[in-house]
């Protein structure tokens, strides 16, 4: 590394991971709309999923959409890495980066990406993966979804949303579940997503000795059982490892409170898309 890039500090990049329906979009959404005053660059797999008023957008390519609050907003075509790369050949600094991860997908492989690559691991620094956790729903999604239980288990910060569709009695409960899956995350309770983008945003809160707790072999660039770099879209199946986090001794699988989940629409379904091979 030269004395120059040595000077540059790397730029935090936040992993943005829950399940369908916790709330990923919204939060990105005021990332994208609102005047914080912070230039973030956002990764997503579909921008027309985020939502973003027209009005709001600047410029846009096939690409990269920039945005009037100085943000961007770039979609996967291809690898993580070298989407990561485009966005640093791009003019002026970036406050961070976000990537979103789908609603089934594994947030380690994610996390793994700003390790593997030398120039992506200078000039970036994982930041923090923020897991949000849908209160009303999350007794369900534990039932049927190992991935959901991953998710929490390899967060640095939950963001325990949709509070206000539970009693008090409810909340307690699966707070207590998500700090059982994970005792030593920062736990922050939501409505609608609306948080402080500083207690979410440049925490400085990923530990790697914690993560190499979770995952042994999580800087061991060859442990993957396939060969491209999974990006936030990846639906591979990346449950081969052994976390050493699910026996709690404590059935967290329990608290099911009657609620209608019928309006899950069936999202298991979907394939890993051939753009990211």
């Amino acid at each position: 590394m030269t004395e120059t890039a040595a000077a540059i500090k790397p730029i935090p990049v936040t992993v943005l991971t829950g399940y369908l329906g916790a709330g990923k979009t919204t939060l990105l959404n005021r990332i994208l709309s609102d005047n914080h005053g912070k230039k973030y660059a956002v990764i997503v797999n579909e921008f027309g999923e985020i939502g973003i008023d027209n009005d709001l957008i600047v410029e846009s390519d096939e690409e990269i959409y920039e945005m009037n609050n100085g943000c961007v907003c770039c979609t996967v075509r291809g690898d993580l890495i070298r989407v990561v790369e485009g966005l640093m050949r791009r003019p002026g600094r970036f406050d961070g980066i976000i990537v979103e991860t789908t609603g089934l997908a594994d947030p380690v492989p994610v996390a793994q990406t700003f390790f593997m690559d030398d120039d992506v691991r200078a000039k970036t620094e994982l930041d923090a993966v923020v897991t949000l956790v849908d209160a009303k729903h999350l007794p369900l999604r534990l039932k049927d979804s190992r991935e959901a239980e991953d998710q929490i288990a390899f967060a640095d910060v939950v963001l325990l949303n949709k509070t206000d569709l539970v009693t008090p009695e409810e909340l307690a409960k699966i707070e207590a579940t998500v700090r059982a899956i994970n005792p030593s995350a920062r736990i922050h309770r939501t409505e609608r997503s609306n948080i402080d983008l500083t207690k979410v945003l440049n925490q400085g809160a990923f530990n790697l000795e914690r993560a190499l707790e979770n995952e042994p072999n999580f800087l061991d660039h060859d442990h993957h059982e396939h060969d491209h770099t999974c990006g936030p879209d990846c639906g591979h199946d990346h449950h081969h490892h052994d976390h050493g986090h699910h026996d709690h001794g404590h059935d967290h699988h329990g608290h099911d409170h009657g609620h209608d989940h019928s309006h899950d629409h069936g999202h298991h379904d979907h394939a890993p898309r051939p753009s990211m091979m």
